[in-house]
Formats: C-alpha cells, structure tokens, sequence
C-alpha cells in the first residue's frame, strides 16, 4: 500500500503542475486585448506617446496591466511622465470583476469591470466629494483599438480627459 501511495505522488504532482499551466478560461474574453500594445500617435508636437501591456499572471488567476504615457512640455506646462499598474481580479462569489489601480502620482482606485465581445470599461467606486472615472477600451480589429478615460463629478455625466489609438505590437 505504501508502495503505491508513493507511486502516486510524482502522478499528482504532474497533475497539478499541468493543470496550472492551462490557460484560464475565465480571461478568454479578454484574449482581442491581452498582449503589448503602443501608442498609434501621428508625433506633432504636444501630443503624447505611450504603451501598455495586459498580461496573464499567478498562473492565470488574474490580469496585469502595466501602463506608460509620456506628454511633452506645452504653454508653458513642464512635460509629464505617467506611469500606472492595474490588477484585475474576479470579484466576489467569481460572478464579476474587479480592479485596482495605482499610479505614480500616488493615486489607488477601485474599479468595477464590465465588458462586451469588444469593449471592456472599468468605472471607479464612487466615493463622497471625489469624481468618478471611466476608463473604456473597444476593439477596432484584431490589431487597433480605441482607449477613452472620462471622468464625471457625480458618475452619470462623463466628460472626456483624454483619448487615443493603440496598435498591438508585433
């Protein structure tokens, strides 16, 4: 019996290593959006460059994404250089999900996740005397889209703070 007992350990460790190793389905519908993506900026001046990537991490239990823009100086304003982190992570009971997001300008915000076959949108938790923010990306096709980040004084009218085209990276 002991002999067979151990026989079976390598079995189930191979087991569990394989099976970590599948790709989750729970980001399947995320897949048009997951890679490394740059800014598809025509370089006039004042206008700002970037890249970001979205990446499957802890053996595909939730997504990372990582976030640089750069704008340069303008009227008079010095240039800024922004960088941002986001974990997106199924929320409770599995049925929704969630984010949270930091940035070098010490911001933290909690997201919720919607999304459709091309879009998927993050909107900030409400808090009392702070705005709400919307972040949306939408598919244009399997190799461009669109990223819009609103943002709303009370969470129902959003204003447009910036916006722009990204290609996928080769």
């Amino acid at each position: 019996m002991r002999s067979i007992l151990i026989s079976a350990i390598p079995l189930l460790i191979f087991s569990c290593i394989i099976h970590a190793q599948q790709p989750s389905a729970a980001w399947n519908k995320y897949k048009w959006l997951i890679g490394n993506w740059e800014g598809e900026g025509d370089g006039k001046p004042g206008d700002g460059k970037g890249w970001f990537s979205l990446q499957e991490d802890l053996s595909g239990k939730i997504l990372v994404r990582k976030n640089h823009s750069e704008y340069p100086a303008k009227n008079e304003k010095p240039g800024i250089i922004h960088d941002d982190l986001m974990i997106v992570y199924p929320g409770p009971g599995m049925n929704s999900l969630k984010a949270i997001y930091f940035d070098n300008e010490g911001h933290t915000l909690q997201y919720s996740v919607s999304s459709t076959d091309s879009s998927v949108v993050f909107i900030s938790d409400k808090i009392p005397d702070s705005p709400v923010f919307r972040l949306t990306y939408k598919l244009i096709n399997n190799g461009s889209i669109t990223i819009k980040f609103e943002i709303s004084p009370d969470g129902e009218k959003f204003n447009t703070y910036t916006e722009g085209r990204c290609r996928r990276k080769e």
